[in-house]
């Protein structure tokens, strides 16, 4: 992979593709109505991008979110009553299951 800057704000990127890569995604760029199969290619990325790009900012939209979550991951606090309930009942519930096999 291989990307070059022209003057002019524009960007060459190059790529090395099989022949049945390059059939297969001809064939998919023509049945999409592309014109050509960097037109294709070009909007299948740019399209996903976009779509990497939401999840991640949907799960941590700010700084400030990323600092709470990672700051949570690295430093844990110690489970609260509920949670240590619930492990309770889940350990009885997966005894039971194992007398009943």
């Amino acid at each position: 992979m291989e990307t070059k800057t022209r003057s002019g704000g524009t960007a060459r990127f190059d790529a090395r593709l099989s022949k049945e890569q390059k059939d297969y995604l001809e064939y998919a760029a023509k049945l999409g109505g592309y014109r050509t199969l960097s037109e294709f290619i070009i909007n299948s990325a740019q399209e996903k991008a976009q779509m990497i790009v939401k999840e991640y900012d949907q799960i941590l939209k700010s700084d400030h979110d990323r600092e709470i979550f990672f700051a949570e991951l690295l430093n844990p606090g110690l489970p609260n009553q509920e949670l240590q309930l619930a492990t309770e009942k889940y350990i009885e519930y997966i005894r039971g299951n194992e007398l009943s096999d």
